[in-house]
């Protein structure tokens, strides 16, 4: 068995020379992007502000982490939650016409590929660059949020959806048309039941990422509870931050958590 094994590793090809030049590209990439780092600002009274600034964060404000009024973290987490939410839902409503219309199954070639330019076109644009527009139609706050998370979701999504519908199993529909379904049919009875836990699967994730990004996009002042945080660290009241961070940490979790088992039981059952 021995001899076997000796045998089949002489035979076995060497590829440590494609592992080495890789490793060589990795690290000369590595060490070419260092050089846009440049640490000769930093200084004592640096490396003093950055002690302050994680004295302050591990040290949070425990009346604003824990106040039960509109200025607390727990009503802007709310908020966050409610932006995050409602952008998933306008980005679904809005992708899932979009996908069918792009897959190459369901359409004719042309049309699912001038649909696709469009959602490709959509999602080259920043998010901040969609918040900054909605914020100048809507004015600050949390619909600006939830129009740019929509807008920002509809790409991601259906890119998603597309690949899902484009998976289907063929042979049921065959067989449904064989049996004179009609096309309502098909779709209620031969496609929705496969699509269904995939794109509640693909919504829950882009709930989670929506979380996220409502979190950023309020800094530039469309709504949730990042505007708060920008505030507090233009203040220098680094308490605050660390209690934003803190529920966002907790959020974040949670959310995750719940997503994952859901995901899990819509995918195994």
């Amino acid at each position: 068995m021995t001899d076997l094994i000796k045998e089949k590793y002489a035979q076995s090809p060497r590829r440590w020379p494609y592992y080495l030049v890789i490793f060589a590209i990795v690290a000369g990439i590595f060490v070419w992007s260092m050089t846009v780092m440049n640490m000769s600002g930093m200084s004592e009274k640096g490396t003093a502000i950055a002690g302050n600034i994680f004295k302050g964060i591990f040290h949070p404000d425990l009346k604003f982490l824990f106040a039960l009024d509109t200025s607390g973290v727990g009503y802007l987490l709310l908020q966050t939650i409610a932006i995050a939410i409602l952008g998933t839902l306008i980005g679904a409503i809005i992708a899932i016409p979009l996908s069918f219309l792009s897959a190459t199954n369901m359409m004719p070639a042309w049309v699912a590929y001038v649909i696709r330019f469009f959602i490709m076109a959509l999602r080259t644009v920043p998010p901040f660059v969609y918040g900054l527009m909605f914020i100048r139609v809507t004015g600050p706050g949390p619909s600006a949020g939830a129009l740019t998370l929509g807008l920002m979701s509809i790409g991601m999504i259906s890119k998603l959806f597309i690949e899902t519908i484009e998976d289907l199993d063929q042979g049921i529909l065959e067989s449904m048309e064989a049996a004179g379904a009609t096309p309502f049919q098909k779709i209620r009875f031969g496609v929705m039941p496969q699509l269904m836990p995939d794109f509640l699967s693909i919504l829950l994730y882009r709930l989670d990422m929506n979380l996220r990004d409502a979190s950023i996009l309020g800094l530039v002042g469309a709504g949730g509870i990042g505007a708060p945080m920008i505030f507090a660290m233009s203040a220098y009241k680094w308490p605050q931050v660390g209690s934003i961070l803190i529920g966002l940490f907790v959020l974040i979790l949670v959310i995750e958590q719940i997503s994952d088992q859901i995901r899990s039981y819509l995918l195994k059952g």
